[in-house]
């Protein structure tokens, strides 16, 4: 073989080489992306709590959950103003501000119905109520119970 043979040779198996490295590059960039589209469809859904709520009260007087994530479904069922519903968190006894996200998308009256955004409790004590309908403030307890 002449050295412009080798030459020539030598030159293609870089290329070779140029493209496989190409190539893996590309495989793990596809293999990341793949990665990242599987485990956004394997996220938690949130779980929806549906609450009636009458004059005075709330029909479900206090709930036990485990930790997640959950949307607060409220029906006012009977009150004759507008009203609402927030979740605080206790600790030491003492509610806490209240958690913003639990907030109704819109006060509602007698006969609708309108959800909170996500709520991610975590374990703990919370308690929930109605700000506008004095009601009790009931208890949440969330625990890692199976």
């Amino acid at each position: 073989m002449s050295g412009i043979g080798l030459l020539n040779g030598l030159v293609t198996f870089q290329k070779h080489i140029l493209e496989i490295k190409n190539m893996k590059r590309t495989l793990s960039i596809a293999l990341l992306l793949m990665t990242l589209a599987i485990s956004g469809f394997a996220q938690e859904k949130p779980t929806v709590i549906k609450l009636d709520q009458t004059p005075g009260k709330f029909e479900k007087e206090g709930l036990s959950l485990k930790p997640g994530k959950y949307i607060f479904e409220v029906t006012n069922l009977g009150v004759d103003h507008e009203v609402g519903f927030v979740i605080t968190p206790v600790v030491n006894g003492k509610e806490g501000e209240h958690v913003q996200a639990s907030y109704l998308g819109k006060t509602i009256k007698n006969g609708e119905k309108s959800q909170s955004k996500v709520v991610e409790l975590k374990a703990g004590t919370y308690n929930y109520f109605c700000p506008l309908n004095p009601t009790p403030h009931y208890k949440i307890t969330v625990t890692d119970q199976k």
